[in-house]
């Protein structure tokens, strides 16, 4: 008997591969085959994002792609953007199914009913409540990284965000289960994994571990980050994104030597006003993000920095913006990640009035990636001249191979097979005109 097919498309974070994979080996282990989203399926899952812009689009058009390769398929339509708005989702043409982040794990119990009651849109009852149980996750596959769940949920209450609507409380796995995770990861032939959650600083909730002779009621991120440094087999471990309130001294001096835990930070900063970051909820001034960033570049001058920023946010006002925009353009960062700032319904920051024109937002928006691109442009060339180690991994055109340093740098190179999914050291020769690193290829001796 063909087993039946199933092809899954992902939206938004890293922590959404993460899930999708672990659907997927649910899938696999009920007999099901994945194909590429393009081969046809008999199931579609569609993993959503409410973070981005224009959900309900992207939403519409992957369904409309999905029935266009396979016209009898069901589609399921799974993760935030299901959870908040399920009823705008199954009003979609063509989604059989929505499910909310409680009920996303088990999908194959709601498959099972479509073959009986193939009725377009239905919202199965109970099927959308908050989530209250962590349930482990990591990808592997398609990809040389692994993304390692953590944590889910968010305690915070940001004014503009609706994560905590779409994912619950802040909740953790064990040190134990991340442990047991990631030498499976390891045992499957990964060399690095990436550490997701919504807020992995905040890892701890309801776990336990002994230090010393003294017990204490929670683990905290360090334990985390310490029990996974003596994970043997994986090369590199990575911190997905973390907040500047909890990414502590400790933290940075951990990561400083280690040898495991790779010189890069993602640290969301959102505004570099104070007026906005009190506005936002945010959790510090920019004077403790200031002091973070100085933190880790005095003991990793080579380290990575990303930051997260929001423009247009209700209220902001020139004067405010250039603050934010000489605060970023003065601080030792790598790269930003600039998000417009979109009315989220049922957030504080919706009713708060003044809003800015959306053409002045993306006016913005423009001049911070402008400024990103020459921040990376700027680290790039701190970092000529150096040799440093690289993970390959595919490229989306089969005659390249792509990677990224320790301190992610992000390198092309000609395909060579045997240098895929091992690390390297290649000596950084040159910049492009268009600011991508050219190499020196490495010998085949020395890999691993």
């Amino acid at each position: 008997m063909t087993p039946k097919t199933v092809a899954f498309h992902t939206l938004g974070c890293k922590l959404n591969y993460s899930e999708t994979s672990a659907i997927g080996r649910l899938f696999e282990q009920a007999g099901y085959a994945e194909v590429h989203f393009e081969q046809g399926a008999d199931i579609y899952v569609i993993n959503t994002c409410s973070v981005t812009d224009f959900a309900d689009k992207k939403c519409r058009n992957i369904v409309r792609r999905a029935l266009k390769f396979s016209p009898g398929a069901h589609v399921v339509v799974v993760g935030c953007y299901a959870q908040l708005k399920p009823q705008e989702i199954a009003d979609i043409p063509g989604v059989d199914l929505v499910l909310g982040a409680a009920e996303k794990f088990r999908i194959l119990d709601f498959i099972d009913t479509l073959s009986k009651a193939p009725g377009k849109g239905m919202v199965r009852a109970g099927a959308i409540r908050e989530a209250k149980d962590f349930v482990h996750a990591f990808s592997f596959g398609d990809r040389t990284r692994s993304f390692l769940k953590v944590q889910d949920g968010c305690d915070y209450k940001c004014s503009f965000c609706t994560i905590p609507l779409a994912r619950g409380k802040s909740r953790s796995d064990t040190i134990e289960n991340v442990v047991a995770n990631a030498q499976k990861v390891a045992e499957m032939g990964g060399k690095e994994i990436v550490l997701t959650g919504v807020n992995i600083g905040d890892f701890g909730n309801g776990t336990e571990v002994i230090e010393g002779t003294k017990p204490r009621k929670e683990a905290l991120f360090i334990d985390l980050i310490r029990a996974l440094d003596q994970v043997e087999g994986i090369e590199r471990f990575r911190i997905s994104s973390i907040e500047p309130n909890l990414c502590t001294d400790e933290i940075i001096e951990f990561v400083a030597q280690s040898e495991r835990f790779v010189p890069h930070f993602h640290i969301p900063l959102q505004s570099g006003n104070d007026k906005q970051l009190l506005q936002m909820r945010r959790r510090y001034k920019r004077a403790l993000y200031a002091d973070r960033v100085a933190k880790i570049k005095a003991l990793m001058p080579h380290c990575c920095i990303g930051v997260d920023v929001i423009v247009g946010f209700p209220g902001e006002t020139e004067e405010d913006f250039l603050e934010t925009y000489y605060f970023i353009n003065e601080l030792a960062i790598s790269y930003l990640h600039v998000f417009t700032y979109s009315e989220r319904p049922n957030t504080p920051a919706a009713d708060m009035g003044s809003p800015v024109p959306m053409e002045e937002r993306r006016r913005r928006n423009q001049m911070l990636t402008i400024l990103s691109e020459k921040k990376r442009r700027h680290f790039y060339e701190q970092h000529l001249g150096q040799t440093r180690p690289v993970l390959f991994e595919q490229h989306a055109n089969p005659q390249l191979m792509s990677g990224f340093t320790d301190n992610y740098i992000k390198i092309e190179a000609p395909m060579d097979e045997r240098l895929l999914n091992t690390i390297a050291r290649v000596h950084l020769s040159s910049l492009t005109a268009d600011g991508q690193v050219q190499i020196a290829m490495p010998e085949l001796e020395g890999i691993r």
